[in-house]
């Protein structure tokens, strides 16, 4: 397994990326002061189901970086992976005029 996360290019420059979208889909939206429901728009609820699976791959891989197998920047990529579909999300709906439920 570990000769295959040795091609993965997987680094701090495509962690950079990630944080480069997230600031520009932020520049969008008003700073949340709740949580909000997943949903909205067809693409919203796409996003957002996308994002809990990938919460859900980046919960496995930290209990196989306990083993040693996977290197740490694969949990900070998937976790910073799972916060741009957030903003994606929350993006998509505001562009279509659509609110968030807050909870």
């Amino acid at each position: 397994m570990k000769a295959h996360l040795d091609k993965a290019r997987i680094d701090q420059d495509r962690i950079a990326q990630l944080e480069r979208a997230i600031d520009d889909g932020d520049r969008e939206l008003e700073l949340l002061k709740a949580f909000i429901i997943p949903g909205g728009t067809p693409k919203a609820a796409a996003l957002h189901l996308a994002r809990t699976v990938c919460r859900r791959a980046e919960r496995r891989v930290v209990a196989l970086r306990r083993t040693g197998e996977v290197p740490g920047v694969v949990v900070v990529y998937l976790n910073r992976l799972s916060d741009l579909l957030f903003t994606l999300a929350r993006v998509a709906n505001r562009r279509a005029g659509t609110g968030e439920v807050t909870w």
